[in-house]
């Protein structure tokens, strides 16, 4: 059993940035592939970003370049540093254990003037 907490979220202004973590517990996050998705009103959930235990990223298209995950096995903590927002980034991020139907509660974000 893996229990995520994400938290970070809040409103903030295009081109600003946010920082969005992801506390687990119940597992080490060291041996685990984990990963960010994001869930916009009306629309299905969308895969943000993966890492790999490893440490390889992964991105989706649309976040390439302004979006960076990380991770802290000593803090068994994922992060999720989000750069030049756009409108278009607003939705409810949620951290996943890939492989595994572990989703946090989720942490809004408002991107808007």
């Amino acid at each position: 059993q893996v229990q995520l907490v994400e938290s970070g979220g809040g409103l903030v202004e295009p081109g600003g940035s946010l920082r969005l973590s992801c506390a687990a517990s119940g597992s080490l996050i060291s041996i685990l592939d984990m990963a960010w998705y994001r869930q916009a009103p009306g629309k299905a959930r969308e895969w943000v970003a993966s890492i790999t235990s490893g440490g390889s990223t992964n991105y989706v298209t649309s976040v390439k370049g302004r979006f960076t995950i990380s991770r802290d096995n000593v803090k068994n903590t994922v992060y999720l540093q989000m750069n030049s927002l756009k409108p278009e980034d607003s939705a409810v991020y949620y951290c996943h254990v890939d492989g595994t139907t572990y989703f946090g509660q989720g942490t809004q974000v408002t991107v808007s003037s």
